[in-house]
Order: structure tokens, then C-alpha cells, then sequence
């Protein structure tokens, strides 16, 4: 029988902290260690196989550490990795393990909050340039409607901790109003990347009456309950002792200051260097 580790929760900084918080909320007994890949990111505006390097490499230091079961709480890396993962790496390098993402399960269910039949995504440039949410979406919902806004003054505005600022404010408004240009009916708006929810008060004062604002944590908690569910053979592999591991690729004194912004909780952060674990 294979030795039990934790749920491995990936990201290119600090926003999966933000999916974290909400799987914990749902799934409090099991065991998680996080990655945050700090040192380099950004991953937004990175190129697909750069993105994809990265990504691999994390995944097998995840495998290193026990863990059955990793999510790429990143939109970019679900976007621009996740599929080369599932279908080239893992039958190779892992065929038992799983490696999930946060695009499908929010594609699943974006359709249902929307009345008009039409939704706006924001998110980063690498995530709106693999046209992931509407080719996704178009599989649960073929009728919805997709636009697509990328925001890559977002991210650096949020890990500066800038998003109470005024520059916030003009950025802000900037990114809703192009995306209401683009689509009049949108009655839903999905913060497709995962530091967004930090800008969430800023954002509702510039949407319309009536429009949704919806964020991600919530969705993949669920899905993500509802996959350990239907599949015992990975949950079993699963420890549950209610501990949280947090790595940084980069400073932990850095994560730590910042991540306690996305997490809402103190966290004492370990370096880790990926530069041993080899790609090919």
C-alpha cells in the first residue's frame, strides 16, 4: 500500500493562498502543503513552455514530498501546463498520481450564475491568450457568451500592496470598462486569477447594478470535496492530520509578510530550491 501525504496546493505566488483558505474551510481534516513558486513569478505574461517548464518542475518536487493529489490554484498554469501534465508527464512519471486545476471546475458552473447568457472573465495575459475559458465554458454552456479582459497591472498592483491605492482605482475602472465595451449584457464578472479576490471591495464599487462578481476559492473547494468523493482511491492516499506546510521558491520573510494578506492567518514559510529537480 502506498504511503499516505498531503493535498499539494501549487502556485506561482501568492494568490492560491486564496483557493487554500476556502479548501480548508470545506476540507479542514486533511493535510496541505503549499508551493508558492515567488522567485519567478509572475507566471501571467510568461511564454506557454516557460510556463510549462515551471509548472513540471513543482509538480515533481510535489510528487518528492508524498503528495498523491496536486491543484494548480494558478489560472496561467492551469492554462498554459495543465494539459501537457495530465497527458505526456503523469502516465510517464507518476500514472497513479493527479494533477487537477482550477479552469474546469469554475467552466462547470459559470453558466448557471448568468441570466443574460453572458460573462465576462478577467484574468491575466497568459490565461485570456489560451483561450482556456471559452473553449472550456463552450463545452458545459455552448450558448454562454464569453469576453475576456486581461489585466496584467492586477497582479503587481496587489503583491506591492497597492490595491487600496488610487492607482488601483484607475486600473480598475480601466478593466470594467473595457470589458463592458466588448459585451453590454454581461451579468457576470469571474476573477479567472487567483490574487484578484484582494481587489474584490475595489471592483464592486465600479460594477453595475446587478452584476455578479464571482471568485474562484469557493468553486474548486467544492469540486474539489466533491472529486475526493468519487474517486476513494485517491482520497485514501490523502493524510489527514490537519497540518499546513507552506514552501516559498523565494525570501520567507517576504512570503510571510505578504501571505498572511492572502491567507488571513500568520504563516512561518521554508525555502525550498527546485534548481535539483530536473525537467526532461
Amino acid at each position: 500500500m502506498q504511503m499516505q501525504g498531503p493535498i499539494g496546493v501549487f502556485d506561482s505566488g501568492y494568490g492560491g493562498l486564496t483557493v487554500l483558505k476556502e479548501i480548508i474551510k470545506k476540507l479542514p481534516e486533511y493535510d496541505y502543503l503549499y508551493l508558492g513558486d515567488n522567485a519567478r513569478a509572475p507566471y501571467g505574461n510568461r511564454s506557454f513552455e516557460t510556463v510549462y517548464q515551471y509548472t513540471l518542475q513543482c509538480v515533481k518536487w510535489f510528487f518528492e514530498q508524498n503528495c498523491s493529489l496536486v491543484i494548480l490554484a494558478c489560472n496561467t498554469a492551469s492554462a498554459k501546463a495543465l494539459r501537457t501534465i495530465q497527458q505526456n508527464d503523469l502516465p510517464v512519471i507518476a500514472p497513479g498520481n493527479r494533477v487537477l486545476g482550477v479552469i474546469r471546475p469554475t467552466a462547470e458552473i459559470i453558466g448557471t450564475f448568468s441570466e443574460t447568457k453572458s460573462v465576462g472573465i478577467l484574468a491575466t495575459n497568459g490565461t485570456v491568450a489560451s483561450q482556456s475559458y471559452p473553449m472550456e465554458t463552450a463545452k458545459f454552456f455552448p450558448d454562454l457568451k464569453v469576453y475576456q479582459e486581461a489585466c496584467p497591472m492586477w497582479v503587481p498592483l496587489i503583491e506591492n500592496e497597492e490595491y487600496h491605492s488610487h492607482g488601483a482605482d484607475f486600473f480598475v475602472k480601466k478593466n470594467l470598462h473595457n470589458i463592458f465595451e466588448k459585451g453590454k449584457d454581461i451579468d457576470v464578472i469571474l476573477l479567472a486569477c487567483t490574487h484578484y479576490p484582494l481587489l474584490k471591495e475595489k471592483i464592486e464599487e465600479y460594477l453595475p447594478v446587478g452584476v455578479k462578481l464571482i471568485s474562484q476559492g469557493e468553486i474548486v473547494a467544492t469540486s474539489l470535496a466533491d472529486y475526493l468523493t468519487r474517486h476513494p482511491e485517491i482520497e485514501s492516499r490523502c493524510s489527514k492530520n490537519g497540518q499546513r506546510i507552506f514552501y516559498t521558491t523565494d525570501s520567507t520573510e517576504d512570503f510571510d509578510n505578504h501571505a498572511t494578506t492572502f491567507y488571513e492567518e500568520p504563516i512561518s514559510s521554508k525555502h525550498v530550491d527546485l534548481e535539483s529537480i530536473k525537467i526532461k
